[in-house]
């Protein structure tokens, strides 16, 4: 008798090939899957049967064949044609054992081969009821099936035989050394012997290969460390720079993860590669470990966490939750253990994955206290950990940017004065926490003011003499929001230092929003106008340039002149350009030049 199955075969296709499921290559994974479950049954029921999985692939045929549990006729009618029915099913009780003994848990079972094959042949004998003849369930892509009783010598022992035939367009999934290779990556770990045949006569290879690689036992640490290092290479294609031991076995997790050789942006969700009691669920696993732990690739073998209905990633639940802390603990915990026992292999980490440290780092003053001697930040001191620079600064200075650092690291130095640049990913948050590992540490951001404290001061009669000029001077920078300060500073060559800081960037930002502000809005940030310092130009006195600029006695060129030096203060910044201040430097370079050239003419005019 022909049926109907209880859905749009066509559309159902449709659907597992196109929505619910990433590649058509997940269909080996479900006839390794139904395999295993078979097996699985059939060992609670008859611990001494003999166990067997045994795959094959030939032209636009494959073939799995099993010793499990199998199916009567009735099951066969039930089980395999009705959408959401599972034989692993049976109350909450056996529900809940399915989840534990079971890798499937969703009854789409074999017909999520129709992704791949127009005709499922399902031969099977049922090892509950040994009086049950073998059965042969039928189903073709067109969405009928048909079941029959076959004589009892068609198939003497229990168990299931499964032959898929290719669909026009899908050949190339079942080429021998595709199927093959989609075995291994998928059925390496499972708990069960399995075999391939690729129909040329010779013996069957093993897919399986176990135990992982992580669980056996070796030599000598060095011999387990080269093992390891091979799987790396073979799984994700890099020689890991380390390896971490992830083992739960609370969470019944188990595994390791391997530190990247080469630096990666925090941003990248690396893949992680899971396997569900021992069948590989995905390769692409982005929410198993904390985001900070973005310089490993982990590798792990699970029976606790949850798949989703494609069974191609993890079920972001409670579970997964818990699993990710304890892996994070995990990987904090090696840090600290490598801190403590094996400096060298710290640093040699620390020189590459010194970002992601520092992203931990800024939310556990533990681990701040404990990376202190090792975290490597740029100071005007030069490249050192926050304990070096603690060591010789007990009032540590910071800028926000890294344009800011570069301009007034080589002053700072010059003065004592301790700097340290948090222009780069994470390091301002580090400092603000700081002073919670080490009390007896000031830490402040760096401003204008400070800064011009710490230099010299002129003499007042010499500063007295130069008045008129330091007075044009401001009157010239006046419309940049700018004010002039004679000091003296080393090193000599700078002539002029530019200071900014973020009060006086936020007058400036209210002073360009009055300017362009309505009425109403005019009276308004009128009345908020603070007083905040405004940014600084700073003039070297023991520069012999400025000393020439401030005797020049021609009012115009010396304030052409300070514009010539603000420019160029403000280009040493490095700091973007506003567009008055591009007005001010292409003025002051065809003044310069006018004044240039007229100096020329009247010399040649006087001979």
């Amino acid at each position: 008798m022909t049926s109907n199955f209880q859905v749009d075969l066509r559309g159902l296709v449709d659907l597992l090939s196109h929505h619910l499921y990433s590649s058509p290559r997940v269909y080996v994974r479900e006839l390794m899957q139904n395999a295993v479950d078979a097996v699985t049954a059939r060992h609670a029921l008859d611990p001494e049967a003999e166990i067997r999985i045994r795959l094959s692939a030939s032209a636009d045929r494959v073939t799995i064949q099993d010793s499990g549990i199998g199916l009567t006729a009735a099951e066969a009618h039930s089980l395999l044609a009705t959408i959401g029915r599972s034989s692993k099913r049976g109350g909450e009780h056996g529900l809940e054992t399915a989840r534990r003994e079971f890798l499937g848990q969703f009854g789409i079972g074999l017909l999520a081969c129709f992704v791949v094959a127009r005709e499922i042949r399902v031969i099977t004998r049922s090892a509950r009821d040994p009086q049950a003849a073998p059965v042969e369930w039928l189903a073709t892509d067109d969405g009928s099936y048909t079941v029959r009783e076959l004589p009892h010598d068609a198939r003497p022992e229990p168990g299931t035989t499964v032959v898929l035939q290719a669909r026009p367009g899908a050949e190339e999934w079942m080429v021998p050394t595709k199927v093959e290779q989609l075995a291994r990556d998928y059925g390496s770990l499972l708990p069960y012997d399995i075999t391939f045949d690729d129909g040329r006569g010779g013996d069957p290879r093993p897919v399986t290969d176990r135990p992982a690689v992580w669980d056996r036992a070796f030599p000598t640490p060095a011999a387990r460390r080269v093992a390891l290092a091979g799987h790396c290479a073979q799984l994700f294609g890099f020689t890991p720079l380390d390896t971490i031991d992830l083992d739960l076995p609370v969470a019944g997790v188990r595994g390791v993860a391997y530190v990247l050789p080469e630096p990666t942006s925090p941003a990248h969700r690396a893949g992680h590669r899971v396997h569900l009691k021992g069948m590989l669920l995905t390769d692409r696993a982005d929410n198993l470990l904390p985001d900070w732990a973005f310089f490993v690739r982990a590798v792990l073998d699970t029976d606790t966490l949850r798949p989703t209905a494609s069974r191609e990633n993890l079920y972001d639940d409670e579970t997964l939750s818990a699993v990710r802390e304890a892996l994070g603990a995990r990987i904090r915990a090696w840090l600290a253990e490598l801190a403590a026992s094996e400096p060298d292999r710290l640093a040699a980490f620390l020189n590459v994955h010194h970002l992601g440290v520092k992203s931990l780092a800024r939310h556990d003053a533990d681990l701040l206290g404990l990376m202190l001697p090792w975290l490597p930040f740029e100071t005007s001191d030069g490249s050192m950990s926050l304990q070096e620079f603690a060591a010789a600064h007990t009032e540590i200075h910071f800028t926000r940017t890294v344009e800011e650092f570069r301009q007034i690291a080589p002053i700072a130095a010059a003065h004592g004065l301790g700097v340290i640049n948090a222009g780069y990913t994470y390091d301002a948050d580090l400092l603000a926490l700081l002073p919670t590992v080490r009390p007896d540490l000031k830490v402040t951001e760096l401003d204008a003011g400070a800064v011009t404290e710490r230099l010299d001061p002129v003499p007042t009669a010499a500063e007295l003499a130069l008045a008129p000029f330091l007075s044009t001077a401001r009157t010239r920078l006046q419309p940049q929001g700018c004010d002039v300060v004679l000091r003296a500073f080393q090193p000599v060559s700078v002539p002029a230092l530019y200071l900014d800081d973020r009060q006086a960037r936020q007058e400036r930002d209210r002073t360009a929003a009055l300017d362009s502000a309505d009425s109403l809005w005019t009276g308004i940030l009128g009345a908020l106008r603070g007083s905040a310092p405004r940014a600084r130009l700073v003039l070297n006195h023991h520069n012999p340039l400025i000393r020439r600029i401030a005797a020049l006695s021609d009012e115009a060129l010396a304030g052409t002149a300070v514009e010539s030096l603000y420019g160029q203060a403000l280009l040493m910044s490095q700091r973007p350009l506003r567009p008055a201040d591009s007005t001010l430097l292409n003025r002051a370079f065809l003044g310069l030049l006018e004044w240039a050239t007229h100096s020329a003419d009247a010399q040649e005019g006087q001979q």
